[in-house]
């Protein structure tokens, strides 16, 4: 399969440093409610890259639940792959990649657990069969089949027959603490327009275009 010849010419208006906001989160914000206006089948997707106690480095699709100036939360089973390697490397990066926008959003930092009563507020929203989904699922464990999964979630459909489904206590949220944010859009002849948003020691952000 030749796959040369494939390729898109971006054509979006030129992005200048006056045109973004001194504070990244702000404009993520603005660019993440304009990755929503746009229809894009779930903007709040993100790729998520780990790195195992040996560096081998780890990718997978999650979705954001909430940011604010503290961070990126996401939601998973502290027993995954991907919450292991956290525990061994808490350096992480997040990628939202809204092709369709010829826009890209690269973050790197930190991932730390979020509390208990920050990851019962958001479960509790959560729609029942995906609380029930949570409590028999051992994510990235091997299983022999679907049909033992749909099993487990009868027996738990029966125990939590009545009254709400409580968090099981291996579940929850991690938040990405941010040290850079780089925001990508796509233009012609790809010289593609990057600026990148740093963390100083003293709390400020700095912003430097990039050389596409």
């Amino acid at each position: 399969m030749d796959i040369k010849g494939l390729r898109k010419e971006y054509d979006n208006p030129v992005l200048r440093r006056h045109m973004l906001a001194p504070d990244p989160i702000v404009q993520f914000e603005q660019w993440f409610e304009e990755a929503c206006s746009a229809d894009l089948p779930e903007p709040n997707a993100m790729t998520l890259a780990t790195v195992d106690g040996d560096g081998q480095p780890t990718l997978r699709t999650v979705l954001l639940k909430f940011f604010d100036h503290q961070g990126f939360v996401f939601y998973t089973n502290y027993g995954s792959r991907k919450a292991q390697q956290i525990t061994e490397n808490h350096q992480v990066a997040l990628l939202f990649p809204w092709i369709k926008l010829a826009r890209q959003i690269a973050i790197t930092g930190t991932a730390e657990k979020i509390s208990a009563v920050e990851s019962a507020r958001y479960f509790a929203s959560r729609p029942r069969e995906s609380q029930l989904g949570a409590w028999i699922s051992k994510q990235s464990s091997v299983i022999n089949s679907r049909r033992m999964l749909m099993m487990e979630l009868e027996k738990i459909t029966s125990r939590f027959l009545k009254g709400e489904v409580p968090l099981p206590d291996f579940w929850g949220g991690y938040r990405v603490r941010p040290r850079t944010i780089e925001f990508w859009q796509g233009q012609t002849s790809r010289l593609h327009d990057r600026f990148l948003y740093r963390l100083g020691a003293d709390g400020t952000w700095s912003l430097e275009r990039l050389a596409p």
